[in-house]
């Protein structure tokens, strides 16, 4: 089929889910034509993006935010994080982390996804120049010298699409990864995250909790109305037993590792489960083609980086675009040095953060005995070596390295 000039874009964001749409949103302001193909509608039960899981938005999503004019919507929506209290049962030893102590407001902040979709689609909905192409999928994808061939299936037919840059936001088993030649790797954990909310008999009062089980990590985080949201992960065996026990048995087993810190646990809420892997691309670009999020970094959620992670990305690919259209004009987003500053500007970081969720998945499920003697060390060494804390704060807060405009707040016009 021939495109006509209703196909034509300057980029293509392949995935509408969060990563997807904080592109959309953040390249908005460039005058770009933009074309976001998502496969599951919004409102589907189905859509993986916007449930009701919870996420910790780190400093740098929240100038992000911040730079794009939404922070407003979400901080309205969001429960703020003061303090971190990290411990591990059965153990001595914990470590804590105080906003104040690193001289912040808030250590970050913890939304619901479900909420934080209908500020991004709202905010979407009003820009012009970004198509929503939804429910539709990419079949094909072909790159030329100067663009981009994207085949679409729209469900009643097909059509082609052609744009300078595509970008892949389509999660971590990324179709699109495969289309372009980016091989990944892929570490199966043989875990499960169950997750859901509950509301504690004593406020947990804007302090979120990491605690480490012989059984796998639990965290609890404040969210809207004094509940807490939970992030529980276990061996995929145990969490399918788990997922089946009725709701006060299932509570029952999780205050029995939690304990009663915040006193007894109560009124648990709808329960979904979803397997843990570490995902890495081996590339992040190839030719007029980038990943971006998950499709980049598919991480296990135990330090909550994986979603500020994409972030990052999506900050830094919207700079190095913002500066191609500058010096060069729209039609060079694509190029490959455009491309490769993007990928060194965003490498380091991925490195490092899967190095620390890997390290504390590895540290705190190895049966080994050095290590089983090492943890409470580790944890009194956290908290009592000067510099360590801060340090690990600013990495988790999304402020170490060179960052880009956007994630210091400052927007690209």
């Amino acid at each position: 089929m021939v495109s006509g000039s209703d196909n034509r874009y300057d980029i293509v964001i392949a995935g509408g889910g969060m990563a997807g749409t904080c592109l959309a949103l953040a390249l908005e302001p460039l005058g770009l034509r933009i074309a976001m193909v998502e496969a599951v509608a919004r409102k589907d039960p189905s859509q993986p993006s916007f449930d009701d899981r919870s996420t910790a938005l780190s400093r740098s999503t929240q100038r992000m935010f911040e730079a794009m004019g939404l922070w407003p919507e979400v901080v309205a929506s969001s429960t703020p994080i003061h303090h971190i209290h990290v411990s591990h049962r059965g153990r001595f030893g914990f470590s804590h982390i105080d906003a104040a102590e690193q001289n912040v407001e808030a250590l970050g902040y913890v939304v619901i996804n479900r909420i934080l979709g209908d500020v991004l689609q709202k905010a979407l909905a009003t820009h012009e120049k970004v198509d929503v192409l939804c429910p539709a999928r990419i079949t094909a994808v072909r790159p030329l010298d100067d663009h981009v061939l994207v085949g679409l299936d729209e469900g009643e037919g097909g059509r082609h699409l052609t744009c300078s840059l595509l970008a892949a936001a389509d999660g971590a088993g990324s179709m699109i990864r495969q289309f372009i030649g980016i091989e990944s790797t892929h570490v199966d954990y043989r875990q499960c995250a169950i997750i859901g909310n509950l509301l504690p008999e004593v406020p947990i009062s804007n302090r979120a909790f990491e605690r480490f089980t012989d059984s796998g990590p639990l965290a609890l985080l404040p969210v809207t109305d004094g509940r807490a949201a939970f992030v529980w992960c276990l061996s995929s065996g145990d969490a399918q037993e788990v997922m089946q026990l009725p709701d006060q048995l299932f509570t029952d087993r999780l205050q029995a590792l939690f304990g009663y810190r915040l006193g007894t646990f109560d009124k648990v809420g709808k329960r979904t489960s979803y397997p843990l892997g570490l995902t890495r691309a081996k590339r992040l670009y190839a030719r007029r083609s980038v990943v971006i999020g998950n499709a980049a970094n598919g991480l296990h959620p135990v330090a909550a980086q994986g979603f500020n992670l994409g972030m990052r990305d999506v900050a830094a690919l919207s700079e190095c675009i913002a500066d191609a259209i500058r010096e060069h004009g729209p039609a060079t987003i694509g190029d490959d040095h455009v491309l490769e500053a993007y990928e060194k500007w965003r490498r380091a970081d991925h490195i490092k953060v899967g190095q620390i969720t890997d390290g504390l998945v590895r540290l705190f499920d190895s049966e080994s005995l050095p290590v089983r003697f090492m943890r409470p060390l580790a944890m009194l060494g956290f908290d009592l070596v000067p510099g360590v804390r801060s340090l690990f704060a600013r990495h988790t807060m999304g402020l170490a390295g060179k960052l880009p405009r956007l994630a210091r707040g400052v927007p690209l016009r």
